[in-house]
């Protein structure tokens, strides 16, 4: 007999059960309903409205119940409908009509409210805490390739001169942010819906200050509505995990190209590679592939959870019972994705050479060029056409800014002396670059410093 049935005159359809169950999937939330129940039971003691015999005989039903969920030994049946009917069903069989005393003063809207809160509450934590790994390896990586010349890149094309430790560091502070997004998520969720009850809270003289401080919530909820209705937390956290995988796409772009013998800038550990079936050649970055892919599955459950949610009118509706899976999913994608991540990056290997090599062509010192000039005092558009006829010059007889002779230059502007070959120089190009945020070696050192510091304020 299903816990509510005593409204109706017959059972519902097997198909109904079987749609309407979501024992299936907020199964995973039986920690949270236990937890959430003891401290419950022991505030309707507290507060006389059931005996306190009664609270701890509860307590200590349930106690028993979540060690044999968590040996395996309950099954999950769709007949229970959902992990609040199973849990409470359970404790029936096991107490008596003492467990049936449990759902006084709450309904199953504000039950489910809050374990979902106490359960993204802790996958909040622990994304956070496989960010952080990643942005350290970042940092390693930096401080090993401060003098590693590599091209910049607009529009895929070369642009200006830079470094490998520059690049880990716009990838470092992208992280961040992710980090920082996360806490902010987690201060907002940070609320305890129970005690709303269904829509309007309750009659009897519960203490949901007490409820909260047991469950580790900061505060309570302030509108009854709206902590059961609320589910912005979610779109929150969806959002933050779209992002979080849209750093790691776009660095799976540049891993994918870079491992390719186009570029051939670094070579990927033979653990965080695959091969093809056909072509013995082949080793693919599946890993960097895979992540890119997964991105928009991410994508696709905060815009599915969106959808959900935008024309739902207060308080609770079954809708919202489809909010789960979503974000259930997300979760699992992104705390699959982060640790395979974290070891490609550091296990993979750069080539030097090839990076250097690929920075000594497509003219990426033209800037460098124009500023030259300006610094002699022209202005600068006025040296930004001079090198644009350069550079044109350059191609139209296959050679570089560094190759021409002083007669060349002099033929474009009487501005130009030997110092001009210094000031093109790639490593004085880079290091040149003092501005805050730049590549020079003093920049990247300040950036890498910064981001200690964050990362020390996270141990």
């Amino acid at each position: 007999m299903k816990l509510w049935s005593g409204r109706f005159d017959k059972n519902t359809d097997q198909l109904v059960d079987e749609l309407n169950a979501s024992i299936t999937f907020d199964q995973r939330l039986f920690r949270e309903d236990i937890t959430g129940s003891m401290a419950h039971a022991k505030m309707l003691g507290k507060q006389g409205i059931i005996a306190v015999e009664e609270s701890e005989k509860i307590i200590e039903g349930l106690k028993g119940i979540l060690e044999d969920m968590e040996a395996g030994k309950i099954p999950f049946l769709i007949s229970d409908e959902d992990i609040h009917m199973c849990v409470e069903a359970e404790l029936t069989r096991r107490i008596g009509d003492t467990g049936k005393r449990l759902h006084t003063a709450r309904s199953r809207n504000d039950q489910v409210a809050l374990d979902f809160r106490m359960y993204m509450k802790n996958q909040v934590l622990e994304i956070r805490a496989l960010l952080l790994p990643l942005i350290e390896v970042l940092v390693k990586m930096a401080e090993n390739n401060l003098d590693t010349i590599m091209p910049a890149y607009t529009h895929l094309q070369r642009a200006q001169p830079s470094t490998f430790a520059h690049y880990m560091m716009s990838y470092a502070n992208m992280l961040k942010r992710d980090v920082l997004r996360l806490e902010d998520c987690y201060e907002r969720m940070d609320e305890m819906p129970l005690g709303c009850g269904a829509l309007t809270g309750t009659t009897y003289p519960i203490d949901r200050q007490f409820v909260a401080e047991q469950l580790g919530f900061a505060r309570v909820c302030e509108n009854s509505l709206d902590g059961v209705s609320d589910r912005d937390y979610c779109v929150e956290i969806l959002s933050a995990l779209s992002i979080i995988m849209m750093h790691l796409s776009r660095f799976s772009e540049e891993i994918i190209m870079w491992c390719s013998w186009e570029f051939k800038f670094i070579e990927l550990d033979d653990a965080y590679s695959t091969g093809s079936s056909i072509m013995p050649q082949k080793k693919n970055p599946d890993i960097a592939e895979l992540v890119r892919g997964k991105t928009g599955r991410v994508y696709g459950s905060l815009m599915g959870f969106l959808t959900i949610m935008k024309a739902l009118p207060l308080a609770y509706n079954k809708d919202m019972q489809e909010d789960k899976e979503q974000v259930f999913d997300a979760v699992d994608t992104v705390k699959a994705c982060l640790p395979v991540f974290t070891a490609m990056i550091d296990t993979m290997t750069l080539n030097k050479e090839n990076m250097r090599n690929a920075a000594s062509r497509g003219f990426i010192n033209a800037t460098d060029c124009a500023d030259y000039m300006v610094k002699k005092g022209l202005p600068f558009r006025d040296a930004y056409t001079v090198v644009g006829k350069l550079v044109n010059y350059c191609i139209n007889n296959g050679k570089t800014l560094e190759s021409l002779s002083m007669d060349e230059y002099k033929s474009f502007s009487d501005i130009f002396e030997d110092d001009v070959y210094h000031a093109i120089d790639l490593e004085t190009c880079v290091a040149m670059r003092l501005s805050q945020g730049g590549p020079s070696k003093e920049s990247v050192q300040a950036q890498i410093a910064s981001i200690k510091k964050f990362l020390a304020e996270k141990e």
